[in-house]
Formats: C-alpha cells, structure tokens, sequence
C-alpha cells in the first residue's frame, strides 16, 4: 500500500471513529507500528490530525479536515436531513445551497426528485460550492448559479468579493445553509470568517432560511458566526437532538423537523 493510500485509509478511519491507537491502526492496514508512526508524524504536520500519546484524534481547535474526509461521518443522518430538507422545496423555485456534506446530500436528493426530472427550469440552483455544481450541472432542467471566488480546499467552497458581488444580484426563494455549529443564543456559526460571510449573504437574499444539521451541531458555537437564530425559519436535524434544545429552538420561533 502507498503512502498516499495508507494518508487517505487513516483519515477515513479516524473520521468514524474520532481516534485510533498505532497498535490499531497497524492492524487495520496490515503495516507495522513504526510505518504508523511515521504516517501519523507526516498527517500531523500536515495540519490533518492531531498525535496523542500512542496515536492521534481528528479534534482540533485551528483547523478543519477536507471535505473529503468528513463525508462518512454521521452519514446516514445526513442522508436522512437531506431528503427532509429537499422536501421542502417546490418545484420552479430558486434554491441557494452552501458548501458542506450535509448540503451536498440535499443536492443529491434533489436530483433525484422525480417531480424535478424536467421543466424549464425545474430548479434553479445557486451556489458557491464547486463539488455542488459538479454534481448538479448534468441535470439539464437544474439551471446552476455558480457564484464566483477564490476556492477553499478545505469545503470546495468559493468565498472572498468575487462570489459577493453575484449574490448581492440575485435572490432565492430558500436558502439551505450546511453549519459547523448552531446555538439558540449564538446562532449558526462556522469554522471560517470567509465562509461565514458568504453564507450570510446568501440568507440576506432569501425569502426563508434552512439549517440543516445533525443533532452533533446543535448547542455548539464555531468561530465564525453566519448569522443569529432569528434569521432562521426552519432547521432539520435527526432524532438524537437533544430534547430540551430542540425546545429551545422551537421557542426561539424555529420550526424544528426531526428525521
């Protein structure tokens, strides 16, 4: 096995698992212990773990995993806001969606909405995520609005002026933001300033704004804030949610989906 595929093996195992030991993780990969030592020394340089005492945990307070390696976390769950979150969107609208697993699950459960297999056009898309875009603009009844920007490697998002000065053109009838983090008292929030801002343009321009979350999200603050509670219409987590947040929310003025 190659480094590059023992770096990617290593990072989707901790991702599901949250950390590893070197003793474990040789086992897995059928390496030996100082192989394991080494790939998670280079990861850690890398910015893509963090090394305790005999091997290594994904938390982090300064940086954030790609994408790529965050989509098998909690995936069922995602899937399951996904579809909740596509419902609710009529056909014709204007749908705004951010960067993120969670909101690229939505996209794929838009595509595959047999009530949007045509029209001119059946939805129109915007927004500042190249994978999002990627994925959609094979649908020839989706029109894409794909914003502007410089690239972050780190979600595939589009953020800086650039991707401002088109959606302060434009306007969506629902804004689907994906989160790091949502809190009745500090709002939605996210690990990047630049991301942040993006996304906050984006619920100025919509008539109702989506959080879509897992319950692991809710009750927690990132450094970046996207916008306040208030702003939020409606927000879509799992059956984990804890009780009395979810309460919280609702009092707040939110409609709350469970799925």
């Amino acid at each position: 096995m190659s480094r590059d595929a023992r770096w990617k093996a290593l990072l989707e195992l901790l991702v599901e698992r949250d950390r590893l030991d070197v003793e474990e993780a040789a086992a897995e990969l059928g390496v030996s212990a100082a192989t394991i030592r080494r790939d998670f020394d280079g990861l850690a340089e890398q910015q893509m773990l963090v090394r305790t005492r005999g091997g290594a945990v994904v938390h982090g307070v300064s940086y954030e995993l790609p994408l790529r390696y965050k989509t098998a976390r909690r995936a069922s769950e995602k899937q399951r806001i996904a579809k909740a979150v596509a419902d609710l969107v009529a056909p014709g609208e204007a749908v705004g969606l951010t960067g993120g697993t969670t909101t690229t699950e939505v996209a794929r459960a838009l595509a595959v909405r047999g009530d949007l297999a045509s029209g001119s056009p059946a939805l129109t898309v915007v927004t500042n995520a190249l994978n999002i875009a990627g994925e959609l603009v094979v649908r020839p009844q989706f029109k894409i609005v794909l914003t502007g920007g410089v690239a972050r490697p780190q979600s595939y998002e589009l953020v800086g002026p650039l991707a401002d000065g088109v959606l302060g053109q434009i306007t969506v009838d629902v804004a689907v933001l994906g989160v790091v983090a949502f809190d009745v008292t500090h709002g939605a929030s996210a690990h990047d300033e630049a991301e942040a801002a993006i996304n906050r343009l984006l619920c100025e321009r919509a008539e109702r704004v989506v959080v879509a979350a897992d319950s692991s999200k809710l009750g927690q603050r990132a450094f970046a804030r996207i916008c306040a509670t208030g702003a939020v219409d409606t927000l879509v987590t799992d059956t984990a949610a804890d009780a009395e947040a979810v309460r919280r929310f609702e009092e707040a003025g939110l409609r709350v989906i469970t799925v």
